[in-house]
C-alpha cells in the first residue's frame, strides 16, 4: 500500500514552498479558515488524480502572481520491500502537465490514475446529495477509473465520440449515414460502462448501510438506486428513437452520459427530508464505503483525506467517527480540524503512530501532539 512520506509543494494555491514529511498513519492538521489545511490535502489529491478534487477549478490552483506551480512526492510503495518511488507533477498556465515517476515520463497521464489510491471526505461532497447527476456521475466515474482502467479507457473514448455526434448534430446538415456509425460505436461501449455502475452500486449500496449504521446506530435506513436507460434496452435502439428529438435539438438526449444515482433515506431523496447532520454522514459512509470497496477489490488501502470531517456533526456522531478513523480499518490518513485537541483527544488514546501540524498562512509547522 503507498505510503506519502514526503511531499514538495512550490506555488500551489496559498502554499509558497513547503517540504513535510508524514507519519505512516494518521496525520492531523490544524489551523483556522483560509490558512491552507485544504490546500495540503488537495496537493496530495492532485499527485493521485492529476487534477483537481473541485470541479472547474484548476485555474485556481496557481499561487496568486504565478504561472505554475509543482507538486513532487516520494512514496513508500511495498512496506515489505521498502520499494519507494518518487511522483511529480508539473502544471503551467500555458503548457501541458509534466507528471514523472522516478524521473520518467509517463507516456499518458491516464495511465497513472490507480496507481496510489486515494479518498477523500470535504465540505464540497454536500454537491452529491444537493446539485444534479453531473456531480453523482463525476464521483461514480472518479471511483471506477481508480479501479478499472479499462473503465477509464471505455469513458474517454465514449466522451469523445459524444462530443463528436454533438458536433455532427449542430452541424447544418447531419449525415444521418454518419450518426448511425456514431451509435454502434457508443453502443458497445456504453454496454460495458453500464455493466461496471451497476455492479459497483450493487457492491457499495450495502457497504454505505453498514457505514452509516456505525456513525448513527439505530437511526434510519439508507439506499442508493441507479437509474439508466439503458437497462431495458441498448443504446443503439435509444439512439435510433431518438434520432428525430436530436436533430431538433441538436445535442445527444440519450445515453450514460444522462444516468443519475439517487440517494435515499427512509425511501426519500436526502436532498429533501435530511438534516446537515444526517446528509454529512450519509456522505461519510458513501465515501468510507468507497475507501472498503476500493481496499477489498485491489488489497491495497487507500490514502484517506478526511478534510473538516466533524462539521455539522453533533457530539454524538463525531466520537463514532473518531473511534472508527483512529482504529486499524484504515491506512494513513490525513485529516484537517479547526479544533486539534477535539482530534488529539480520540487519537493520542489509540496509537502513538501520529504527526501534528499547524497550518498559517500557507505555512505548516509540524508540532507536539
Amino acid at each position: 500500500m503507498p505510503l506519502l512520506e514526503k511531499i514538495i509543494i512550490q506555488d500551489f494555491r496559498n502554499i509558497a514552498l513547503q517540504e513535510l514529511e508524514f507519519s505512516p498513519k494518521l496525520n492531523c492538521i490544524s489551523g483556522g479558515n483560509g490558512e491552507g489545511k485544504t490546500n495540503l490535502l488537495e496537493a496530495i489529491w492532485y499527485l493521485s488524480m492529476t487534477k483537481s478534487s473541485f470541479a472547474g477549478s484548476e485555474k485556481y490552483c496557481f499561487r496568486h502572481g504565478c504561472s505554475s506551480f509543482s507538486i513532487s512526492g516520494l512514496y513508500l510503495m511495498d512496506p515489505r520491500t521498502q520499494k519507494r518511488s518518487r511522483f511529480s507533477i508539473q502544471a503551467g498556465a500555458n503548457s501541458e502537465k509534466k507528471l514523472r515517476r522516478d524521473d520518467k515520463a509517463y507516456e499518458r497521464i491516464s495511465d497513472h490514475i490507480g496507481v496510489l489510491p486515494i479518498v477523500m471526505v470535504s465540505p464540497s461532497d454536500y454537491s452529491l446529495v444537493s446539485e444534479s447527476g453531473d456531480e453523482r456521475r463525476r464521483f461514480v466515474n472518479s471511483v471506477l477509473s481508480q479501479m478499472d482502467a479499462r473503465y477509464l479507457g471505455d469513458m474517454q473514448q465514449y466522451n469523445r465520440l459524444l462530443s463528436q455526434r454533438n458536433s455532427l448534430l449542430k452541424s447544418e446538415r447531419p449525415d444521418e449515414g454518419l450518426l448511425e456509425t456514431f451509435d454502434l460505436r457508443l453502443d458497445s461501449l456504453a454496454g460495458r460502462i453500464w455493466e461496471c455502475r451497476r455492479q459497483f452500486v450493487a457492491e457499495l449500496e450495502p457497504l454505505v448501510r453498514d457505514f452509516y449504521g456505525r456513525i448513527c446506530p439505530g437511526r434510519e435506513s439508507v439506499k442508493i438506486e441507479y437509474r439508466s436507460a439503458l437497462g431495458g434496452d441498448s443504446l443503439e435502439a435509444l439512439l435510433r428513437r431518438s434520432r428525430q428529438k436530436d436533430l431538433a435539438l441538436k445535442f445527444t438526449t440519450e445515453g450514460i452520459h444522462r444516468d443519475d444515482f439517487i440517494f435515499t433515506m427512509d425511501s426519500s431523496p436526502i436532498r429533501r427530508c435530511g438534516s446537515q447532520g444526517q446528509q454529512k454522514s450519509f456522505l461519510v459512509a458513501l465515501k468510507f464505503a468507497q475507501y472498503s470497496l476500493m481496499d477489498a477489490r485491489s488489497g491495497v488501502k487507500p490514502i484517506l483525506l478526511l478534510d473538516d470531517l466533524l462539521d455539522k456533526l453533533d457530539m454524538q456522531r463525531a466520537s463514532h467517527l473518531l473511534d472508527m478513523v483512529s482504529g486499524q480499518e484504515f491506512g494513513q490518513i490525513f485529516i484537517s480540524d479547526s479544533d486539534r485537541q477535539r482530534t488529539a483527544a480520540a487519537i493520542d488514546s489509540c496509537t502513538t503512530e501520529r504527526a501534528y501540524f499547524k497550518a498559517e498562512g500557507g505555512v505548516f509547522t509540524r508540532i507536539d501532539g
